[in-house]
């Protein structure tokens, strides 16, 4: 089903992408006035009455279709409420982060809808809020634009800086953190090291919590990640800082945690290296690299992650060794020497244990 009306518009990253000519993952619709009512004769797949948001089938892909609405902040730093829906497109794009995103496309006519000067913006390459109290109604802006700023090569212009620094030096810590980690994981996801060195000379790390320490990262972070192919690259970003405002996933726990229970060792061979690190989290060991001991983890990442040796439970029965305690104290011994020299064939093993266990 098309849609032909001039009262829906595309909004917000579609048409900022668009401008930049830039392929964009949503497509992100407003209707002007209640979209839940314009959509009645549509395919619905559901509706979200408190904020007047439908999902439809249009053109065979399932889209979002938002009613224009005035949002407000009870309290700084929370999640705002639905004042008014079905209010004037106007009043929808000026509740919006950045000038680049507070641009609408008509879908009939084509016509661009910029009421805050955003063109102007993308071409200068600036990043710009919409009033004086953008961050201090939303903090998380600050990481939007860390991440638009890296996306896109954008700087925050002059007026937007201050305001960002302003807040920087007064931080309301009372804030939603749900939205805030949300943001981080999607800035330190594009794995950018501009990212991180911002977030630190700009001081917005402070927006973790009190007392946070600057990490001194000597490497470069995303490379890191992509060479070993990290799940949780964001992690590794920011791993080093104090978390505990946040709440963490199962997984980004045993990170932190394995982290914490590493980092004060210092291992002096092969085998305590493999010990140390052996079924240790990716990213524990990244962080362990950046910050503890670089050349350790690298040398446990390239080299002794996987080795194994050849020999098994059964090569031991058909040495007449019965199963037993005996059973791990060959196995840590095979795999001692396997790690220290790691073109041991299967041959070798065996030859190594007979003489080793008087076989």
């Amino acid at each position: 089903m098309q849609i032909n009306n001039e009262k829906l518009y595309y909004v917000g990253g579609f048409v900022r992408d668009e401008i930049l000519g830039l392929q964009s993952v949503d497509i992100d619709y407003c209707y002007e006035g209640n979209a839940i009512e314009f959509a009645k004769n549509m395919q619905i797949i559901r509706t979200n009455p408190d904020f007047g948001t439908v999902r439809v089938v249009l053109d065979g892909q399932e889209v979002d279709i938002a009613s224009t609405r005035i949002e407000i902040y009870p309290k700084s730093g929370h999640l705002p409420v639905v004042k008014t829906l079905g209010c004037t497109l106007f009043e929808d794009l000026k509740r919006r982060d950045f000038t680049i995103n507070a641009l609408a496309k008509n879908t009939v006519t084509g016509e661009i809808i910029d009421y805050f000067n955003g063109l102007e913006d993308i071409k200068n390459k600036k990043l710009r809020v919409l009033h004086d109290l953008s961050f201090i109604d939303d903090p998380s802006r600050i990481v939007r634009g860390l991440k638009f700023s890296v996306r896109f090569g954008f700087e925050l212009d002059n007026s937007t800086k201050k305001l960002q620094d302003l807040y920087l030096s007064n931080i309301n810590y009372d804030i939603s953190y749900h939205r805030l980690k949300k943001e981080l994981k999607e800035t330190f996801s594009l794995n950018n090291d501009k990212a991180f060195d911002k977030f630190i000379n700009q001081g917005i790390y402070r927006l973790l919590g009190e007392n946070q320490l600057i990490p001194r990262v000597e490497h470069n972070i995303g490379e890191l990640n992509v060479q070993f192919g990290s799940k949780y690259p964001y992690m590794v970003y920011l791993g080093l800082f104090d978390l505990s405002r946040f709440e963490l996933t199962y997984e980004e726990k045993e990170i932190i945690v394995n982290f914490e229970r590493i980092k004060s060792s210092m291992p002096e061979d092969n085998i305590s290296t493999y010990n140390l690190f052996n079924k240790v989290p990716l990213e524990s060991i990244l962080l362990y690299a950046i910050s503890v001991n670089y050349e350790v983890a690298i040398n446990y990442l390239t080299n002794l992650a996987k080795v194994e040796i050849a020999t098994k439970g059964d090569d031991l029965l058909k040495l007449g060794i019965k199963q037993g305690p005996i059973y791990k104290e060959i196995f840590d011994y095979l795999l001692a020497c396997k790690l220290e020299n790691s073109s041991l064939t299967k041959d070798d093993e065996i030859s190594m244990l007979k003489r080793r266990f008087g076989l």
